[in-house]
């Protein structure tokens, strides 16, 4: 059995929502939420929360939650590394803060590429799902993949991509599902690249790990979550919640 731990990568400062992880979701901290669904996989070894907030770090020692506090970094994937750097394990994943809804079925989804490619090597894996709404295709908010014919991504980007020249009907476009996997040993590589010009350009870090040469492995789920950018937007999960 190979031991997976689970990251849930957490910032105070957000410039559109500041405080999102401990905002209250119907009475109870949003990084809790996260850190109880990630926690009923089976398959997951260890969750813990990775911060440089002290507010954070003792909302989820409140809740019985473990906490590894990092310094500053510059992107969710150095947090993960920060906080695993000296742990045994052979799969981690990255679970965003934000996302309150995520279901079991897409972790499952995320670590079965793992299992299916057990005799290859996986630097790195993802999830995308198919866009219904041609709303979030324009939205620069929801990030696009496209892949080749075996599963690795070719690019993500905030633009629509492909761009549907003729407007052909055959053309499908894909939201990125922003939950990793990695090889426990990639982790150190990637910490170990400098921030790419694309990487900056589009603001998504997953763009290093493709400039330096390193497959992504993404597989299409049917489960989709909502993500939390906007104070806002908490009512739409409290709503999403009673639904559930």
């Amino acid at each position: 059995m190979k031991r997976i731990i689970a990251v849930i990568p957490a910032r105070y400062q957000s410039t559109r929502f500041p405080g999102k992880p401990l905002a209250l979701i119907d009475g109870k901290p949003m990084i809790q939420r996260v850190y109880e669904r990630v926690s009923s996989v089976e398959e997951i070894s260890q969750v813990l929360v990775a911060t440089d907030d002290q507010r954070i770090h003792d909302c989820v020692i409140n809740f019985g939650g473990t906490c590894v506090m990092t310094g500053k970094c510059s992107c969710g994937t150095e947090r993960v590394y920060e906080a695993v750097k000296n742990m045994e394990c052979d799969i981690v994943l990255n679970v965003q803060g934000d996302e309150p809804l995520i279901k079991k079925e897409m972790i499952l989804d995320l670590l079965s590429i793992f299992e299916e490619n057990a005799d290859m090597y996986i630097p790195m894996a993802t999830l995308k799902k198919e866009i219904t709404e041609k709303s979030d295709i324009e939205n620069p908010n929801i990030v696009k993949v496209v892949t080749d014919k075996k599963g690795k991504a070719l690019y993500f980007s905030r633009y629509p991509i492909p761009y549907n020249r003729d407007e052909t009907q055959d053309i499908s476009y894909y939201k990125h599902i922003g939950i990793y996997g990695y090889d426990r040993g990639f982790l150190g590589k990637y910490v170990s690249m400098e921030r790419s010009p694309l990487e900056i350009g589009e603001n998504l870090e997953q763009l290093r790990v493709l400039e330096n040469g390193y497959d992504i492995y993404v597989k299409r789920t049917e489960y989709d979550s909502i993500g939390v950018d906007l104070e806002e937007h908490i009512k739409k999960i409290e709503e999403a919640l009673k639904n559930e």
